[in-house]
């Protein structure tokens, strides 16, 4: 018997195992993906945040596997299945509804489910629990059901999941109780919230909070750009002010895991529940993701500047990754880039030293692979244009002195500098 089945061993999922079984808990891990299993098996590890070693480490208390049956011998199932959107931008619960129908041909009497996929207001209780309920055991008698948002930021060093506190909130009193026991055994703080909505809402404010406030910044180096003034100063001095004010600042566009996506659970739950619109996240959106199309209207200006036409330069772009120092490319901004500037007819080139191939897609569809220039300093000295696109640690040593180029990130120093 297992004291704990993890459901998706991706971003978020593999890091919980490798506390839990720090903590003492024997864990199954369990996917689909039967590659990332024989991998995990192997003591390979697919994630930015897990060293090989820490998987070869754990794998005498963690078992990964493909086979459902081990919900069965479960005393707690974790689900960390991904939420994206769909192609109209509504939210795409099937990985969720689908664990929850395995869960309800699977679960036995006492076990403890938490959902940490991140999803709209209701979605526990509406969706997930008469899922999870069609074998006939019941939440609040013979299961206990809460959610607790996941708060994992790939490439941070100072937070992990042990030090990072946990929201927890149940569908009962007794389920909040339950579940906040468990993390309690590996979490530095539990937070109990007061039931599930208000945990998952608490994951989209956090989200939409970041969301609100990139966008007020990317709008903000648009018309400073426009007026001569160094945005990037401005901050810098505002954020002297020791109190009132937190720094954001501007780029090429938002990527990831969270701020692309979690915002529009939210959208989507007000229009369709409440009938009206979010402005304020429909607003962010916009101004967002308007930002790729700017940077290649930057590009191009630079590029006028010098008589030169788009169509025809060579355009290196540095850093495809959605963050910094990681591997991690979903819902990148380099991408829209790209498709800009290869829709204006540039021959678009790209560095990364955490890429190699890049399939530069938007929403899964494959617009090419791109083979990524081996020599840095090299690649800049013949293009025609050069944009920093995320700030990768090897990009800030020097090595691109005297180059010009298009720092989206102000992160580069020099007269060969212009900033976004």
């Amino acid at each position: 018997m297992s004291d704990v089945v993890v459901v998706g061993l991706g971003y978020v999922g593999l890091p919980l195992v490798v506390e839990m079984a720090a903590a003492g808990h024997r864990v199954v891990g369990l996917d689909r993906d039967e590659a990332v299993v024989a991998g995990l098996v192997a003591g390979r590890s697919h994630v930015d945040d897990v060293a090989d070693a820490s998987v070869a480490a754990m794998l005498d208390r963690f078992t990964p596997t493909v086979d459902p049956g081990c919900i069965r011998d479960a005393e707690v199932v974790v689900v960390c299945v991904p939420t994206p959107l769909s192609g109209d931008g509504a939210p795409d619960l099937g990985a969720v509804a689908a664990v929850g129908r395995l869960l309800g041909e699977h679960l036995r009497p006492g076990t403890l489910v938490v959902l940490e996929s991140t999803t709209y207001p209701g979605t526990t209780e509406d969706l997930f629990q008469p899922l999870i309920e069609g074998g006939g055991l019941r939440v609040g008698r013979e299961l206990n059901l809460a959610f607790s948002p996941e708060r994992v930021d790939p490439g941070n060093t100072r937070f992990g999941i042990k030090n990072t506190p946990k929201v927890v909130g149940g569908v009962t009193a007794a389920c909040t109780q339950r579940a906040a026991e468990f993390y309690g055994g590996f979490v530095d703080t539990v937070v109990p919230a007061k039931g599930t909505r208000e945990a998952e809402m608490a994951k989209l404010l956090e989200n939409t909070y970041r969301h609100i406030n990139i966008a007020l910044v990317n709008e903000m180096a648009r018309f400073s750009h426009e007026l001569g003034i160094d945005l990037w100063n401005v901050i810098e001095c505002a954020r002297t002010k020791p109190f009132g004010f937190q720094a954001f600042y501007p780029g090429p566009g938002v990527g990831g895991h969270c701020i692309p996506i979690d915002p529009n659970y939210l959208s989507h739950t007000v229009q369709a529940r409440l009938r009206y619109p979010f402005r304020f996240v429909e607003l962010a959106q916009e101004i967002n993701a308007s930002m790729p199309g700017y940077v290649a209207r930057r590009i191009q200006d630079r590029l006028n500047d010098e008589g030169k036409a788009v169509r025809g330069s060579t355009v290196l772009l540095l850093g495809v990754t959605y963050k910094a120092d990681i591997a991690d490319e979903r819902e990148s901004p380099a991408v829209p880039v790209a498709e800009k500037l290869i829709a204006m007819g540039a021959d678009v080139r790209f560095h990364d030293p955490y890429v190699t191939d890049w399939n530069a897609a938007s929403r899964g569809e494959p617009l090419r692979i791109i083979k990524a220039e081996p020599d840095l300093v090299a690649a800049a000295g013949k293009a025609d244009a050069v944009v920093l696109l995320q700030a990768h640690e090897e990009y800030l040593g020097g090595l691109l002195d005297g180059i010009p180029i298009l720092d989206t990130r102000g992160v580069l120093r020099g007269d060969a500098v212009e900033r976004l």
